[in-house]
């Protein structure tokens, strides 16, 4: 995976700051600032950190852009931190409701953004590209217009927390393919089977959908091409359910 470069810490003014490095090239190739915090703080009914004020420098010398976002500081920790996921993790049914109403707000909201998961602008031509590469003419990645909705882009167990449900890190945020997040949370807890059913059964409206298959189709097909996972106990679980995926999406 392409992660960018950023680190944070807590202020000695009970707020988080957070750093961030990117390349003008990554900026002039997207066609967009990186401010996705900022911009995400016109976002509404969703749990996610406030954001206050940011400060940006162009450093001549690297060919890069530094940026620093103070937010509000979030105490709850995040469900995974390091390491995998864990066997026994369970969360409340009203954190259940607040991750739901959250994205379903998200969903309903207007942006000029494009989601970045990964820091790569995601496009038809990306999905199309990563889906024939590990299933090559099986499968017809098309994603129609109006299936296009504002997604958080990054939405794994380490930007969610609990025992309070909050969404961290915004800077992803962005138009993307309905499902992208829902996917995303679904992919990265296949290796706790009985989690994975419950995120599936609490986003089924948006997992069921054509593009929400694509979606996972898309995470699982990432997977399955990089030489890095080939070992990894997800590469086998993302096997099998890729082949149902594409099965579903030939019907």
């Amino acid at each position: 995976m392409r992660k960018r470069r950023s680190l944070g810490a807590r202020t000695n003014r009970g707020t988080w700051v957070r750093v961030e490095v990117r390349s003008l090239a990554k900026i002039a190739a997207q066609g967009q600032a990186g401010d996705g915090l900022e911009a995400a703080a016109g976002l509404s009914g969703i749990a996610k950190p406030e954001w206050f004020t940011a400060i940006s420098w162009h450093d001549s010398s690297g060919q890069v852009v530094w940026r620093a976002d103070e937010v509000e500081l979030v105490t709850a920790a995040p469900v995974r931190s390091s390491g995998p996921l864990r066997s026994d993790a369970e969360f409340s049914d009203e954190w259940w409701d607040t991750l739901n109403s959250s994205l379903d707000n998200l969903a309903r909201q207007r942006t000029a953004r494009i989601a970045t998961p990964d820091t790569e602008t995601i496009t038809q031509a990306l999905v199309t590209t990563e889906i024939n590469r590990a299933f090559p003419g099986q499968v017809d990645a098309t994603i129609t217009d109006h299936e296009w909705v504002p997604a958080h882009a990054d939405l794994n167990w380490a930007n969610l927390t609990s025992p309070e449900c909050w969404i961290l890190d915004w800077e992803d945020h962005g138009l993307a393919p309905r499902g992208l997040d829902a996917a995303t949370l679904w992919i990265s807890s296949l290796t706790v089977p009985t989690l994975a059913e419950r995120v599936y059964r609490e986003r089924r409206a948006d997992l069921a959908t054509r593009s929400g298959k694509l979606m996972a189709l898309f995470h699982c097909a990432k997977i399955l091409t990089d030489s890095d996972a080939a070992t990894s106990p997800i590469c086998e679980l993302a096997a099998r359910e890729a082949a149902q995926l594409v099965a579903d999406l030939q019907r």
